[in-house]
């Protein structure tokens, strides 16, 4: 399988890499297992010296590590910048708050002492997408290492040099050799991974087919998987909510990252009495956006990462619009060099077709009209995915009814759905089970050992 870096701005094949063979990943797997051994055992205090030291190069060479996620995969190079940013942010946070989360739990039972403890599992393969290539692999590394376990990592086969970048940032901070590697291979690897004894557990960032895939290979050797699918969130606009803020952070929500985001806002569900004017507001700031090369500043939306992608994305605009969809502004791939979409706006779209809650990975936006409150949660809910979602009302009873009834693994109000180190992440139904980050992130590949102590009476010796 071809593990290239091909600038999705231009098309060019700027590096090739070699996929390793079957001795080179052997090696790497008896070096994880070898290396835990040791590694589980060291403190939490070393641990977090070197994941300081980790947010510490993230945060020093940001810029590097920014061009560098920018050529392999297309974001706009400031958010790019900030990604390393928020990289050194996760860091920082499970450095000084790991110990904490794994402490013993006493727990009073009839027992003289009871409590929970924590143990490291061992080696945990991550399975991770190019979409955000330095953050999808830090939320999962952090507390995979803090925890004492040694992390396995097969990126997606477009970002190969930002796999190794990462590898070598954790190499750099004081890690053993060992405790963090990169695997140059194709996901035809990926089985064989998995029922290896020596790899304990998997966490896989991606696709549904993809995650259905290794939860079934992991489940047949019953291993723990944590996974984080695709999404279809829905963002709803009621008529008490400040509409000019709402328009503004709609038109961020559906294109940050160029409209690749798995939490994206991808259906804007709004209520009719104020439907008229989000809609020309929303147009008109889509139109607006800029549209170039993504290592300019100024540039808002830069290419799509893969020449495939971008015709998965035109297909499915063209699909809608064969099932009645309007298209009010874009609809089209510009005709230039590289992956470039038009920021595009649908409406009329038929609820009951397939694409109204499909996962759409671009700058494309869904636009829908409801009666009510009722309907909105309906509508929203009318998806197999379930992973994040916004409702923007000042009406308390409202906000109530969204945080109740909208089926997905976060509930924003008033605000853009973003993950954060002090909060869980992850989704349900069709977006995956399991959490990232907070003490429940941490917690998902760690031994919860019970333990129970009780009082026994000295033996005695036969004087007799």
């Amino acid at each position: 399988m071809a593990i290239n870096t091909i600038n999705p701005t231009t098309g060019e094949t700027v590096k090739t890499f070699d996929e390793l063979t079957s001795a080179q990943l052997e090696a790497k797997l008896q070096l994880a297992a070898t290396t835990f051994q040791t590694y589980r055992h060291t403190s939490f205090a070393d641990r977090a010296r070197s994941m300081t030291r980790a947010a510490e190069i993230l945060e020093s060479e940001k810029q590097e590590f920014g061009r560098l996620m920018t050529i392999e995969m297309g974001k706009p190079v400031k958010a790019a910048i900030s990604e390393a940013e928020k990289c050194a942010l996760v860091c920082r946070y499970y450095a000084e708050n790991a110990q904490q989360h794994l402490a013993d739990q006493v727990v009073e039972t009839n027992a003289k002492r009871s409590y929970v403890h924590f143990q490291p599992l061992g080696p945990v393969l991550a399975v991770m997408p190019w979409n955000f290539p330095f953050w999808q692999v830090f939320r999962f590394a952090a507390p995979a290492l803090m925890a004492g376990n040694v992390g396995l990592l097969k990126h997606a086969s477009n970002v190969p040099q930002c796999a190794l970048a990462i590898e070598e940032i954790f190499r750099r901070a004081g890690f053993p050799e060992g405790a963090f590697q990169t695997l140059l291979i194709g996901s035809d690897k990926v089985e064989d991974i998995l029922k290896d004894a020596r790899v304990v557990a998997a966490t896989l960032t991606g696709s549904e087919p993809a995650g259905s895939s290794v939860a079934s290979i992991a489940g047949k050797a019953i291993k723990k998987t944590v996974l984080e699918l695709g999404g279809s969130d829905p963002f709803i606009v009621m008529p008490s909510a400040n509409l000019a803020e709402a328009v503004t952070t709609a038109v961020k929500a559906r294109t940050i990252n160029n409209g690749q985001s798995c939490i994206a806002a991808k259906r804007f569900i709004v209520a009719a009495e104020i439907y008229n004017d989000f809609e020309q507001r929303f147009v008109e700031q889509m139109k607006a956006l800029r549209v170039g090369d993504p290592l300019n500043e100024e540039t808002d939306i830069g290419p799509l990462a893969t020449s495939q992608i971008l015709t998965d994305l035109d297909e499915q605009v063209k699909r809608a619009v064969a099932e009645g969809a309007r298209v009010l502004s874009g609809g089209k791939r510009l005709d230039r060099p590289g992956n470039f979409y038009e920021p595009t706006v649908l409406v009329d779209i038929n609820p009951s077709g397939p694409v109204s809650c499909e996962e759409i990975f671009g700058p494309v936006a869904m636009l829908f009209r409801v009666n009510d409150i009722d309907e909105a949660i309906r509508l929203a809910n009318a998806t197999p995915f379930g992973l994040g979602s916004a409702a923007w009302t000042n009406d308390r009873g409202e906000q109530h009814r969204f945080i109740e009834e909208l089926e997905a693994g976060s509930v924003f109000i008033n605000g853009m759905v973003a993950s954060d180190p002090r909060l869980p992440f992850g989704g349900v139904k069709h977006s995956g089970y399991g959490r990232e980050l907070a003490e429940f992130g941490i917690r998902e590949f760690v031994n919860i050992k019970t333990v129970w102590i009780g009082e026994s009476k000295a033996a005695t010796e036969d004087t007799e």
